[in-house]
């Protein structure tokens, strides 16, 4: 029997067809950038993938090692410069602000209206992803950096409560060194020391004052005793650090304080998600407050994501990314992982944990008690946040530097990048 006509139009038919259809499969995928590469950072960023993958679309993951997102943001620029730009970008602070006025950000308008953003999220949440009144950016979590973690085994084997002021703290710290604890955790990365510091900044003084000194670069603040007595206590903590301090990531202090070498530290609740890939829990294992002094301040961190408008042909995989990750459902499972907090203001507090609820109850009192955080970008622009990194870590490397040398040469920097800044 003669093969019919149809069947050797059919067939070449069927397989343009499947072919057309493989190759629209395969363009089902984002390229996405980011720095969470810790244990902890890679199941919440897996998290977001799995949200994606039950739409069809693949995360096709660049993850880029570095504290702070210090590599991600070079990588970022570089395949920015050399025409090959992600999807996808983790970027936050006002650098999204700066990089959708070049017109390199995706509007996101009509995902923001569709899923009600303007009413969903907090309002400094709200502000922080518009632009010129087109949403540019979509928020994922928010981090408290104030936060002292402790060793719950420990405190309780010492009979020990959580210091809630400095006076408290030195007497904690002082019967965990006599019992042969190190009683605070502390790397020599410039990032970590810096995270300390503006805990230091916070506690010596209010939220206004912090903004002030970060946000709108007030150099003669700098000059502040409030200032002087942040950089005083951040050497005087010195005495119950160890000793020598290495520079240490922040995932290898996290074990520390697991396994008991120390018993607090102060980091953002970040490191609640690692310590929780270890096995521990919240209110058994360990514990979190509030930094002594900052119990009513809520000094932030905004986990962002920014979809880059290159040639618009993945537009509609981007914004599916920008309504599921802003979703109350994925909302609450990344930020369990993550040890942040959502964004929404409709979020479920029974669902979190004591130290999750403390943070997002504290943010929803609105920003006279918010501080966005210089050292995790939320502050200050690259910069003089540098800059300000750089003299704090050298004058905590450096015993003989005098608080007064450092407050005079930020105050410099502060004063030169900012005519710089305004002159451009």
């Amino acid at each position: 029997m003669k093969p019919s006509l149809s069947r050797y139009l059919v067939a070449p038919l069927a397989l343009a067809v499947l072919a057309s259809s493989t190759l629209a499969h395969a363009q089902q995928k984002l390229d996405v950038l980011h720095w969470w590469t810790s244990q902890s950072e890679r199941k919440a960023a897996d998290a977001l993938a799995d949200a994606l993958d039950r739409d069809d679309i693949q995360w096709r993951d660049a993850a880029i090692a570095g504290g702070a997102g210090i590599g991600a943001m070079k990588v970022l620029k570089s395949r920015l410069l050399s025409g090959r730009a992600p999807d996808v970008a983790q970027l936050i602070g006002p650098a999204i602000q700066e990089w959708a006025e070049l017109g390199l950000l995706l509007e996101l308008d009509n995902v923001s209206t569709q899923n009600g953003w303007s009413r969903a999220f907090f309002p400094t949440i709200w502000t922080l992803v518009r632009q010129r009144g087109h949403v540019v950016a979509v928020p994922v979590g928010i981090h408290r950096i104030n936060t002292l973690f402790y060793q719950k085994r420990i405190f309780a084997e010492l009979g020990l409560t959580p210091p809630r002021n400095w006076a408290e703290f030195e007497r904690v710290a002082d019967k965990l060194k006599r019992a042969g604890v190190i009683p605070l955790a502390q790397s020599s990365e410039p990032w970590q020391v810096a995270t300390l510091f503006e805990t230091l900044v916070l506690s010596e003084s209010s939220p206004s004052f912090y903004r002030q000194l970060f946000t709108r670069g007030n150099e003669k603040l700098w000059f502040d005793p409030r200032v002087t007595r942040a950089l005083e206590r951040l050497r005087r903590l010195k005495q119950w650090m160890p000793d020598p301090i290495a520079e240490r990531h922040w995932e290898g202090v996290a074990r520390q304080l697991a396994s008991g070498e120390v018993g607090m530290w102060v980091m953002g609740d970040w490191a609640k998600g690692e310590l929780q890939t270890m096995g521990l829990t919240v209110d058994e294992q360990f514990g979190c407050m509030p930094v002594p002094g900052t119990a009513d301040y809520h000094l932030y961190s905004v986990d962002t994501f920014v979809m880059l408008a290159d040639d618009y042909g993945s537009q509609v995989q981007q914004e599916k990314l920008a309504q599921l990750a802003a979703s109350p459902a994925v909302q609450a499972r990344y930020n369990q992982i993550k040890g942040s907090v959502p964004v929404r203001r409709d979020a479920d507090v029974n669902q979190m944990d004591s130290c999750a609820r403390a943070s997002w109850r504290t943010f929803n009192r609105g920003a006279l008690v918010q501080a966005p955080s210089m050292t995790h970008r939320m502050a200050s622009d690259e910069g003089l946040k540098d800059a300000i990194i750089a003299q704090l870590h050298r004058y905590f490397a450096d015993e003989h530097i005098p608080a007064s040398e450092t407050q005079r040469r930020i105050a410099a920097l502060a004063r030169a990048l900012g005519n710089r800044k305004s002159e451009d």
